[in-house]
């Protein structure tokens, strides 16, 4: 059986996943995304899955993050367990610019994003996570190469910046496999291609 590519991507409730005036800035997920919801929904999307696929910059923002929070004091476990996860696990960064891993265990590949999904998916392993890593979600999307699309929605407009759906996107059908509403208003939601 082939391995599934699976995305996952925060949004705001008008549909964006970077405010406009600093993009890499995400405080404004950071109320959300450590409720029982965002940490189910996590969890749900890396526990099968045997490869890391990110963007350059997605792959630096992690690397100065998830692993300060492996042994850290008062860590959630499931926030743990996901550091843990992410920094053993087999991770592809996209990138032009990278000359050498930011991470151990980590492959550099200037290549577009659905050929390397192509090479993924005929390998062994579990699901092909892509984090939070809109340019390779986005060129994922425009290739058909999505199966499973995971989202979470958070209860805030920011009233600008980047989207993650593009116009002339395939047309094609989802199917929701998994939804969840947070006591704050954050929807995990989870859909399957058809």
């Amino acid at each position: 059986m082939a391995r599934r590519i699976v995305t996952n991507m925060s949004l705001s409730l008008d549909g964006r996943y970077a405010a406009p005036e600093n993009p890499v800035d995400m405080s404004w997920v950071l109320p959300y995304a450590v409720t029982d919801v965002a940490r189910a929904h996590l969890t749900a999307l890396w526990e099968p899955a045997g490869t890391a696929l990110l963007g350059r910059v997605n792959a630096e923002g992690f690397l100065s993050f998830w692993p300060t929070v492996i042994g850290a004091e008062g860590v959630d476990p499931r926030d743990e367990a996901f550091a843990t996860w992410l920094v053993k696990t087999d991770k592809i960064v996209l990138s032009s610019t990278l000359a050498t891993p930011p991470w151990e265990r980590t492959t550099v590949v200037n290549r577009p994003a659905a050929e390397v999904a192509d090479d993924l998916r005929a390998g062994d392993g579990g699901d092909v996570l892509v984090l939070s890593s809109a340019s390779v979600i986005k060129a994922l999307l425009a290739a058909g190469k999505v199966d499973r699309l995971a989202l979470m929605v958070f209860p805030i407009f920011l009233g600008g910046g980047p989207r993650l759906f593009d116009d002339g996107l395939p047309a094609h059908e989802w199917t929701l496999v998994s939804q969840a509403a947070g006591e704050h208003g954050e929807l995990s939601l989870v859909y399957d291609r058809k």
